[in-house]
């Protein structure tokens, strides 16, 4: 189904399984340990295979993938481990660990820790089965705990905790943060009680967290795929924070995000879109004459493409006569510059002709051609110009791959500094097949991580300055490319906190770095209260990026607005120091910038319920402002904890352990530090580059 049949709101999501007709996995012959330390187990559904690993399990199918993304930078190491029987069961012990297997049906228990479902029937043992091969898809399903948590499984706009929950591991373009579908996903997910599971494959994964259609009391996982590559992971019984050790074992396994560079932490401008040239540089001399803190400015979609022929790393020709000169310009204005692009190809490029008869595009298998992908012209409205055919570039194709990788020399080359690499969702149609041989299923999800790829390489080869990718469909791995940003929200108060959520459920699956779309993508009312505390909530991110349909500049909101929000600016670029060493914790632990009270306070779980605050860091506790008259309600954990103010205007204390409603004023933030902390600040500067001095802040 593509974007022509398919609105956005329509979304397939399996049905509840039948559980009466599905046969469960059972043991039909006794296991034997192989010399890889593997315990080969025949099943009515075919040989598995289980591992001890260092921190947990692995288990596979016989069956393997025909095609290896490299979603793992590391192959895990198979434990040596001792193997004993009685009738009805088997133990496989390492040093560490002990699993245990029960033939009928198969189940396993880790360490006490782990136990397989356990919803049972008046006339059967079990009611979900614990593993199962239904119609070519694998589930397996573990036991949960009465009020027990489950975190993770991407970018999700909901509530952080997963419980009662039917998620589908499966990119969408979402046109909004407004339902459970979204643009990056991950069949990853943890309980704060110590253990972790995530299906490594390409294919989508629907999880039923403790969701009451399915089972109350299970963690069902049905990967749709017949082939069966899961990892459970456990924590240390006594490790401090256990949802950081998971997350850590995650990334150990799919990879750790590269420190960006700290022009990248600066404020990127943007909009859709800057007409031309006139335009763009009449803004940017703009920023600097008003002082306005900025690093990037991003020459969005229709910025610098024609939209008929987009996309082939061509300037408009029409607007942009001489593209250098306008690059050299913004250059003398200390910005960086940000493109745009997207791995389709209009039917109206003669690019279109070239990359089908080199087939370089996904092919329609049902007449051998490439696929022209119709647009779903309801999408555009009244404001985005409807896009042509276009035909999908298979990075599968290794010629392919590295032409798309090769193509951006030039840019980097002319000063472009990063890449927004946009969409990548788009294999939705049964008749889309690739070069090797994958269909659109299988397919999908992986599209967007080897496009995130791609990109990301061209710019380690190329770009002048550090690799900074910019990304929003995303798969397992995606966070080895940098960063991503939360697409298209509502520009009303609940799009503004559904995308601050998205970034944090991203971050508690294992990538750290996000940005929102400060003001709102659509149906902006040029609400000033709205875009002050949106500006004001995002400094507080990992990435700060202004954008929409619309200016997004702080006085185009009025005079107001723009002082206040130009405050909340000058503080961003004071804490770049701070940020940075952010950067440094994600890069060796995979901690996110923004941790949910889950993270930053696991040993007191009263916190985990205000889901609309975090920390940022170690040290700051942020409460975002998503009320018109500044009323905000939060939970501060033990200590003494003092209002984080470099002005000092509000400097009030507050008790922990307490819950406080407080109203705010339009230029005062609900940010806390605990009294006697410290953090390193800068002195104010409107770009990165002039950092210099940076002083200790004592709280």
């Amino acid at each position: 189904m593509n974007r022509k049949e398919k609105n956005g709101n329509e979304y397939p999501l399996p049905i509840t399984p039948d559980w009466n007709k599905i046969v469960a996995t059972e043991v039909i012959e006794k296991p034997t340990l192989e010399d890889d330390c593997r315990l080969k187990v025949p099943t009515n559904h075919g040989v598995l295979y289980f591992s001890i690993l260092e921190k947990g399990i692995r288990i596979q199918s016989e069956k393997q993938f025909e095609n290896d993304y490299r979603l793992l930078v590391n192959e895990p190491k198979n434990l040596e481990s001792k193997l004993k029987f009685t009738e009805n069961f088997a133990i496989l012990k390492s040093e560490n660990l002990s699993l245990k297997i029960e033939f009928e049906p198969l189940t396993i228990e880790i360490n006490s820790r782990i136990k397989s479902a356990n919803d049972g029937h008046f006339t059967r043992k079990h009611r979900v089965p614990p593993f199962a091969l239904i119609d070519g898809k694998w589930l397996v399903s573990l036991a949960l705990k009465s009020n027990e948590a489950i975190y993770g499984l991407g970018e999700k706009w909901g509530s952080l905790n997963k419980r009662g929950q039917l998620i589908r591991s499966y990119n969408l373009d979402a046109l909004g943060v407004n339902s459970e579908i979204s643009y990056k996903n991950v069949p990853f997910a943890w309980s704060p009680n110590g253990w972790g599971i995530f299906a490594h494959t390409p294919s989508p994964v629907t999880s039923a967290a403790g969701f009451p259609q399915w089972s109350n009391r299970s963690y069902c996982m049905l990967i749709e795929d017949d082939t069966l590559d899961v990892f459970l992971f456990i924590a240390d019984e006594d490790a401090e924070n256990k949802g950081a050790e998971i997350i850590s074992q995650y990334t150990d396994l799919t990879g750790r995000s590269p420190v960006p560079p700290r022009w990248s932490a600066g404020v990127i401008l943007s909009k859709a879109y800057y007409k031309d040239a006139d335009e763009i540089l009449e803004t940017a001399k703009k920023v600097r004459e008003k002082k306005m803190p900025c690093d990037v400015i991003t020459f969005d979609g229709r910025a610098w493409q024609d939209t008929d022929t987009r996309f082939s790393f061509e300037w408009c020709k029409k607007r942009y006569l001489n593209p250098q000169a306008v690059i050299d310009e913004l250059k003398a204005l200390d910005f960086k510059i940000c493109v745009w692009e997207y791995p389709l190809i209009s039917v109206k490029n003669d690019w279109f002709k070239m990359f089908e008869k080199r087939d370089w595009l996904i092919k329609d298998k049902r007449t051998n051609r490439a696929f022209r992908y119709e647009w779903d012209q309801q999408a555009f409205g009244k404001v985005l110009t409807p896009l042509p055919d276009s035909g999908i570039v298979d990075f599968t194709n290794k010629d392919a791959y590295e032409f798309w990788r090769d193509a951006h020399e030039d840019l980097f080359e002319m000063g472009v500094d990063m890449i927004k690499a946009d969409f990548g969702e788009q294999l939705e149609d049964e008749n889309m097949v690739t070069s090797n041989g994958e269909s659109d299923f299988k397919l999908h999800n992986v599209y967007a991580y080897l496009y995130n790829r791609c990109v990301y390489e061209a710019a380690e080869m190329y770009s002048r300055t550090k690799p900074f990718l910019f990304s929003r469909s995303a798969w397992i791995g995606s966070q080895r490319f940098n960063s991503q940003w939360g697409g298209d929200p509502q520009a009303d108060w609940e799009g503004m906190m559904a995308n601050i959520r998205g970034g944090l459920s991203w971050g508690l699956s294992g990538s750290p770095f996000y940005a929102t779309d400060v003001g709102g993508f659509y149906g902006d009312t040029r609400d000033e209260k709205l875009y002050i505390r949106w500006a004001q909530n995002a400094v507080f991110s990992a990435h700060y990026r202004l954008h929409g349909i619309g200016n997004r500049e702080p006085w185009s909101y009025g005079e107001y607005a723009e002082k206040i929000v130009m405050d909340a600016l000058k503080l961003r670029y004071q804490l770049i120091p701070y940020i940075e060493k952010c950067y440094a914790q994600a890069n060796e632990k995979g901690l996110p910038v923004q941790r949910p009270m889950v993270l930053a306070f696991p040993n007191n779980q009263e916190t985990w319920a205000f889901e609309n605050q975090f920390m940022f860091g170690d040290e700051l506790l942020v409460v975002p402002c998503f009320d018109e008259k500044g009323w905000v309600e939060f939970y501060l954990p033990e200590g003494v904890w003092k209002q984080f103010d470099i002005s000092e205007k509000y400097d009030a204390k507050f008790e922990g352990q307490r819950f406080y409603r407080k109203k705010l004023e339009d230029g005062e933030i609900a940010v806390f530090i605990r009294k006697g902390r410290s953090i390193e600040l800068a002195k104010p500067v409107d770009i990165t580059d002039k950092i210099d001095e940076i002083y200790l802040y004592q709280a």
